[in-house]
């Protein structure tokens, strides 16, 4: 189970943080990602993390605006966004994946989804 928080409105230029609260055994041994959905638009990949946190993956439309970082003790994983754009505007999801190495991008290995968390860049 993975349940995401810290989604808001926020106004273009800003800052938010959003936090993936994971249950249940063996976290570092999943892969963890946050995902995003505009309206009308497919679900797409923003960031991943391997178990151990040792690699990362971002997509380029928010690489040096987004950071992603876990704690296997905790089971959290935060994505940090910065210099938000209206573009940003999306629900966010995390998503679990049972994966060793580099960890997948693609949203049919991720078996375990949040909720979703709504974000609002305001123009």
């Amino acid at each position: 189970l993975v349940v995401e928080s810290g989604g808001g409105l926020v106004q273009t230029g800003g800052s938010l943080t959003l936090s993936c609260a994971a249950s249940g055994r063996a976290f570092s041994s999943y892969a963890m990602g946050w995902f995003r959905q505009a309206p009308g638009k497919e679900r797409e990949v923003v960031v991943v993390i391997s178990g151990t946190g040792g690699m990362t993956r971002y997509v380029e439309s928010v690489k040096g605006r987004c950071t992603i970082s876990r704690d296997n003790v905790k089971k959290t994983v935060a994505l940090q966004l910065t210099s938000l754009k209206p573009e940003d505007t999306a629900v966010y999801y995390c998503a679990a994946a049972r994966w060793s190495g580099v960890p997948p991008t693609a949203t049919r290995e991720y078996g375990y989804w949040g909720q979703g968390t709504q974000v609002t860049v305001s123009s």
